[in-house]
């Protein structure tokens, strides 16, 4: 099956340079380009890709805007958000907005394709103790994001999966320390993703922060 793109970039060079990079590859293509955020919205709606590149600064609507309206129109596109500064603050704004992951645009190809393939499957792009690091980092400095979800629709063995999860277990990690099969586990992360209306883990991790489930370490 071949993987639909959409990259949005306000410079021409930028996303003519990621186009051939990402059709050289025989199971990807790049079915649409965006110079703004609110282009990049409406090619996700019409086109339907697998994946977003979405550059965070962009004229008329910028890239963490375009991700929050690209998750709350029920879009299945999962974003990867372009960056050039690996703790830009703007990062975690974005992943609180939807996105899947961050890109420097410095990366090489391979680290390019590899990670459409990545997002594209559901699979975390970011090792959840980086996530972990990012998240730390700038929690301690940026404003409280607006109150999300209500938790209440978990059950108690959920929330302690979602607070495992925040604190960058894997699914193994969390069997062992709740005495589970990882089959269960499994289980119970589908359901937290479901009730809490999140796309992937990288979601759920940002999640435990937010509501206060895992605490930012002190520097």
């Amino acid at each position: 099956m071949t993987l639909r793109v959409v990259v949005a970039d306000d410079q021409a060079l930028v996303r003519t340079g990621f186009r051939m990079i990402i059709d050289a590859r025989d199971d990807l293509e790049v079915v649409g380009e965006a110079s703004d955020g609110r282009e990049a919205v409406r090619l996700t709606r019409e086109l339907a890709p697998d994946v977003v590149l979405m550059d965070v600064r962009m004229p008329v609507v910028d890239g963490i805007e375009a991700t929050r309206q690209i998750a709350e129109c029920g879009s299945r596109a999962r974003v990867l958000v372009l960056t050039t500064w690996d703790v830009d603050a703007h990062v975690v704004a974005a992943l609180r907005a939807g996105a899947s992951g961050f890109l420097l645009k410095d990366m090489r190809p391979t680290e390019l394709v590899d990670a459409i393939r990545l997002t594209a499957r559901g699979d975390a792009l970011l090792a959840p103790a980086v996530l972990s690091r990012v998240l730390d980092r700038f929690l301690r400095t940026t404003p409280d994001p607006a109150p999300p979800p209500s938790l209440k629709d978990l059950s108690g063995r959920e929330r302690e999966v979602l607070t495992l999860i925040g604190q960058a277990l894997s699914n193994a990690e969390i069997a062992g320390r709740l005495r589970l099969s990882e089959a269960t586990v499994k289980n119970h992360v589908t359901a937290v993703l479901r009730k809490l209306g999140l796309r992937d883990r990288v979601q759920a991790v940002v999640a435990a922060y937010d509501h206060g489930l895992v605490r930012p370490r002190r520097p």
